[in-house]
């Protein structure tokens, strides 16, 4: 047993031997990688990125020269086999220098020189060229490559392939080449000729050792992390590849991967790319602030416009560096616009207006917006449609620092999947849900994210304005939207999306009910956030607090701040603007059986299809509150037939007699203000000789119904006074 282990290790030394001498010594080569770039774009830069981060030495031709080698969406290249030719004859005759050629703008290495030439040595190999499942361009060659056992990946792809010096210039030096011919079949045609294949000593990497082109493979890779480092591996050849190719057409996949890739996020260290790059703004006092042109879009009838206005103006940014451009599509709105204009008069660097009667339409003024930013010479442009609620008022100055080419903040649907982005493309070029999407719009994975698709509001550096001129025309077939993040992909200019922080959200403007005086009044169900942000009582919550002393003006009458003045103002504008009010007589036709024993002058909230809203908001913030005062009693959603607003003036309907209601507790809110609005009125609890004479707007009581809580209402002396009264659970 001793003698078989003994010959096995000798035979081990050796086949190692033998290739140190004949063919790869690691410890006497050295790696130079080569790459062709003609001009500097985000792919560019991401991939140096990965290589400063692994220590690789780099060395890039063609930057700064003109491209001749076709759009890439076909056959093309030629030209980089022409570059290479004249780049790499300084190195032609280089003992031990290891060339690796990739190309640059969709590759990203996830590990170093030592992993590289490991991996390399293991082919005993002069040239090893990258692989893939596809024969392309000509798919009648496959039948003239080597049989290839135990991999799909039988074919050559000319995105990245390393080996000598020597064998490489020889290569791409074969034969000649125009620039317009393609250069995959330039290698193809050298490698299945046998002679050539074996006077060169080349191999296919079939099993994804070294580099891994992503086209036709993508099922076939997981990215995992190690010791804070992120790497990519292959499930079905049980590799790591170290360069990692976004060939053909799935790049927005390979741009969702590179998040990660190269340590730029990891799930014990999160997101280190954010860190990069940035622009501090606290260095700079605000006269040296780069100028931004605001570009607002109001496309369509959008709720909350109001403070989305009040939000713009309140970005924590200088005034005198923003200049304003609002495009305005809805006559709706055109007073919303012109009272943000008149309270920001002088503020701002400069304003032009779009408005609905010049009937621009959408691509268009968003291109507009593009040329004057250019013609401006401003450095930022922000792109912010009418549908976000901007909640931190340091938005521009986040976005701006974090430096990036496009950056989009997250903005969600409060409580819905629907976002301001897409984490994938569909084979048709539309919305695809991307495997890390729940967990961006949750904030479970916190970083920058390179993404196919943002909209909605959009920070664009001012020196890719050029590239994207008409970029929003660009591909008429799409929604303005869609085709400037197309025109941008198209570019090599990359849209990241941030959740670093939460700076707002979007509202619902799909079915935005317009026909009312104060249409925003409609959206409890599909706002809520925002309904709430204007309509409810900032110290609403407050009473449900565990240690909170509720107020009890009388016995078992309990006194609650509920909603905000401007509910009230916007609640009796809309009842007054509905104008039928009752006659305040027993005789009630709205009734089923027609007659009403203590009658007001009163506007149901069914006559005015505020019924079902009014149901909700009774379960969602009356309830809570009954269930903290009157404990015991839970009952959900709380039940109410009768739910109206009631009108007393002194020549129309005073006062109301005593009664008891028909309910098992009431609730009384007061929508105007006593000695302003108002003389006199108020509520007699007879049984307890206690009156509430000053009822405070936006208040509400609440008691008992039938049985103990026998009351009137006092007499309004002068003025008109309005409350809002439902019999809950008769």
């Amino acid at each position: 047993m001793k003698l078989v282990l003994l010959f096995e290790g000798i035979i081990s030394l050796v086949i190692v031997c033998c290739m140190a001498t004949d063919t790869f010594s690691k410890e006497k080569s050295d790696l130079l990688v080569v790459t062709i770039a003609t001009e500097e774009n985000d792919g560019f830069r991401q991939f140096l990125r990965s290589a400063k981060l692994y220590g690789l030495n780099v060395k890039v031709l063609g930057l700064g020269s003109t491209w001749r080698g076709g759009t890439m969406q076909s056959t093309g290249g030629g030209h980089k086999v022409n570059i290479l030719r004249e780049g790499l004859k300084p190195f032609k005759n280089v003992e031990n220098l290891i060339i690796m050629f990739v190309d640059s703008y969709d590759v990203v290495f996830t590990d170093g020189k030592d992993a590289i030439l490991d991996k390399f040595s293991k082919f005993n190999s002069r040239v090893v060229f990258s692989a893939e499942e596809a024969c392309w361009p000509d798919k009648t060659l496959a039948e003239k490559y080597p049989i290839v056992k135990d991999s799909k990946k039988k074919y050559l792809n000319s995105g990245g392939f390393l080996g000598y010096a020597k064998e490489i210039y020889e290569i791409v030096s074969h034969q000649t080449i125009a620039d317009d011919e393609d250069d995959q079949l330039y290698y193809t045609k050298i490698y299945i000729n046998r002679a050539l294949r074996h006077e060169w000593n080349m191999k296919l990497d079939t099993k994804a050792e070294i580099f891994q082109n992503l086209n036709w493979a993508l099922g076939e890779i997981v990215i995992k992390y190690k010791d804070g480092h992120s790497y990519l591996y292959n499930i079905e050849t049980e590799t790591t590849p170290v360069v990692i190719h976004g060939n053909g057409p799935i790049k927005p996949e390979f741009y969702r991967l590179s998040n990660y890739l190269a340590d730029g996020w990891t799930d014990t260290t999160g997101c280190l790319s954010c860190k990069e790059d940035l622009v501090d703004l606290s260095k700079l006092k605000e006269v040296d602030y780069p100028v931004v042109l605001v570009s607002i879009f109001i496309e369509y009838a959008t709720p909350f416009i109001r403070e989305f206005f009040e939000q713009v103006a309140a970005l924590k940014y200088p005034k005198d560096k923003i200049d304003i451009y609002i495009h305005n599509r809805v006559l709706l709105h055109e007073k919303d616009v012109a009272k943000f204009l008149a309270d920001t008069k002088d503020l701002y660097k400069s304003t032009r207006y779009i408005s609905s009667a010049d009937n621009v339409n959408e691509g268009v003024a968003r291109n507009w917006a593009i040329d004057e930013c250019i013609q401006k010479n401003c450095k930022y442009l922000m792109t912010i449609d009418s549908v976000v609620q901007i909640t931190k008022p340091e938005l521009l100055e986040d976005l701006i620092e974090q430096n990036r080419s496009i950056i989009a903040p997250l903005l969600k649907r409060p409580g819905k999947l629907w976002s301001n982005f897409w984490g994938a493309l569909g084979d048709t070029g539309y919305y695809a849900r991307s495997e890390d999407y729940m967990d961006i719009i949750n904030y479970n994975r916190v970083g920058l994210w390179n993404v196919p698709h943002a909209t909605n509001l959009l920070l664009i550096h001012g020196h890719r304005l050029t590239l994207l001129k008409d970029a929003f025309t660009f591909n008429r077939a799409y929604d303005p939207d869609m085709s400037f993040s197309q025109k941008a992909r198209s570019q090599n200019i990359f849209i990241y999306l941030t959740n670093r922080d939460y700076w707002g959200h979007l509202v619902y403007a799909d079915e935005f009910e317009t026909n009312h005086l104060n249409n925003e009044l409609f959206e409890i169900f599909s706002n809520r956030l925002d309904w709430e942000r204007r309509y409810i009582h900032k110290n609403y919550s407050k009473a449900l607090e565990p240690d909170a002393i509720i107020e009890m003006p009388c016995p078992d009458v309990y006194w609650f701040p509920i909603v905000t003045e401007t509910f009230c103002d916007e609640f009796v504008a809309e009842m007054e603007n509905f104008g039928k009010w009752s006659n305040g007589k027993n005789e009630d036709p709205r009734l089923a059986g027609g007659y009403e024993n203590v009658p007001t002058v009163d506007i149901h909230m069914n006559q005015v299809g505020y019924e079902r809203h009014w149901l909700h908001f009774l379960r969602e913030f009356v309830r809570p509150l009954q269930e903290k005062v009157f404990t015991g009693y839970f009952h959900d959603p709380p039940h109410a037939l009768l739910n109206f607003i009631v009108r007393y003036k002194p020549d129309e309907q005073p006062l109301l007699r005593p009664h008891h209601d028909a309910s098992t507790y009431t609730i009384n809110i007061a929508l105007n203000t006593p000695m302003v609005d108002f003389e006199g009125g108020g509520c007699r609890f007879l049984r307890y000789n206690c009156s509430i004479t000053s009822p405070r707007k936006g208040w509400m009581f609440m008691h008992p119904g039938r049985l103990t809580h026998f009351h009137e209402g006092l007499r309004v002396t002068k003025g008109t006074r309005y409350i809002m009264v439902s019999f809950i659970d008769p």
